[in-house]
Formats: C-alpha cells, sequence, structure tokens
C-alpha cells in the first residue's frame, strides 16, 4: 500500500483549520469590539434622552413623562457626536413611551479572514438596544 503524498494532504487540511480557527478567533474579537463600542453609545444616548423631562407636569402632578421630540433631538445628538454616527447600517431608532426611552443602533461588520471561507455572504450585523428610564433622585 502506497501511502506517498498523504503528508501533504494532512498539511493541506491542517492549515485550512487553523485559518478557520484563527479567522474565527479575530472576527469574533472584531464583532464584540464593534458590539461593545456600539452599546456604550447606546447607553449614553439612552441616558440622555431620559434627561428630557416634562418639568411643567413634574412639577404640577408630580408624575414624571419624557417629552418625545427633545428626548429623540438628545439621543440623537449624542450618537451624532461619536465617531461610529458614520459607521451605523440603519438610522438611529429612538422610542419614548412614558418615562420610558429606547435608543437601538446597529452596524455592519464585514468579516476579515473568515471572508475567505465565507465567499459571497453578507456581512455580519451587530444590534444594540439599550433602556432607560427618568426617575427623580433621591
Amino acid at each position: 500500500m502506497k501511502e506517498r503524498g498523504s503528508i501533504t494532504f494532512w498539511v493541506l487540511g491542517l492549515s485550512i483549520a487553523v485559518l478557520f480557527l484563527g479567522g474565527l478567533s479575530v472576527d469574533l474579537w472584531r464583532v464584540m469590539s464593534d458590539r461593545r463600542e456600539l452599546a456604550a453609545v447606546a447607553d449614553s444616548a439612552a441616558a440622555a434622552a431620559a434627561s428630557a423631562v416634562d418639568v411643567a407636569l413634574w412639577r404640577e402632578a408630580g408624575e414624571i413623562r419624557l417629552l418625545d421630540v427633545e428626548a429623540v433631538a438628545l439621543a440623537e445628538r449624542v450618537v451624532a457626536q461619536q465617531g461610529v454616527a458614520r459607521e451605523l447600517s440603519a438610522p438611529v431608532e429612538v422610542a419614548v413611551a412614558g418615562d420610558f426611552v429606547q435608543v437601538v443602533l446597529t452596524r455592519e461588520v464585514e468579516l476579515t479572514l473568515l471572508r475567505l471561507l465565507t465567499v459571497g455572504e453578507d456581512p455580519l450585523l451587530v444590534r444594540v438596544v439599550s433602556t432607560a428610564r427618568a426617575a427623580p433622585s433621591p
């Protein structure tokens, strides 16, 4: 039985496996880094939007309610001041309901090494959702 050249196939297979694992680790860390960055911006935007309290209603009735237009403007302003605003793949989504505000940011992340193994695939979407609630300070 001839086994001539079989080491070539083993080395080729091992090389592909190492490339896949390396690509997975590099791309996974990149996606996690982008997600962490987006989450920090979304948290800041939600906290800023939660400060748009209707002061007149608070003074008259003691009820906390957010002003929709001001909350959305504050959240969008915070996102625009960050570097991620240019890299978002969808507009900033801000939803205001009573004393709650929710900010959603979405970004496409291009694969680097894994792109070699997944030719023609769409980029990964990273989507973060941050919610804040306006509350009186103690």
